[in-house]
């Protein structure tokens, strides 16, 4: 028996700034799957942040535990604001200090053109990263605005590139 096929489309004229952004998570050691289940529901959509239009959790994959979230802004400043705020800024400064054995990475698109990604601790190369050069997130490519051609709506990092990468420090 053939059935029709519903087709729609959206029309997105009304959010001409709109920024998608994925989200990883990844255990790359046994005990990742503890920093997982500790760091990962720090990310709530329940708080709805200004500027967050949409929050949609994935699961990547089951071995290794990968999970993920896709999310639509309003806007890049919206999206920084929120990454710079509390408790994402703590959640994000705490893992730059110590990845406890899972890796995290994130690639963002801007409707109006420019793509950036980050990959930390991701032993496999995926996203843009499975086919484009890799170069270490420094200078030019330590900050997501950056990296996306929007250096005038770039704010203050959660850590710094001198903090992150001070002798001592393991990077």
């Amino acid at each position: 028996m053939l059935t029709s096929v519903n087709r729609e489309t959206v029309d997105l004229s009304s959010y001409p700034d709109l920024v998608v952004v994925y989200l990883g998570m990844r255990v790359n050691r046994l005990y990742g799957l503890r920093t997982l289940m500790a760091r990962g529901p720090r990310i709530d959509p329940s708080d709805k942040p200004e500027g967050l239009l949409a929050h949609e959790p994935l699961l990547w994959s089951l071995f290794p535990m990968h999970l993920g979230i896709r999310q639509y802004w309003r806007d890049l400043p919206t999206l920084l604001a929120w990454a710079r705020s509390e408790p994402h800024r703590l959640w994000w400064r705490d893992f730059l200090r110590d990845s406890g054995g899972t890796g995290f990475w994130h690639e963002t698109y801007l409707l109006r053109g420019g793509m950036e990604a980050v990959y930390d601790d991701i032993p496999q190369r995926r996203g843009f990263a499975a086919f484009a050069p890799v170069h270490p997130a420094r200078g030019a490519m330590f900050g997501s605005a950056a990296r996306v051609g929007r250096p005038q709506d770039d704010v203050a990092p959660v850590v710094t590139e001198d903090d992150l990468y001070a002798p001592g420090t393991g990077h």
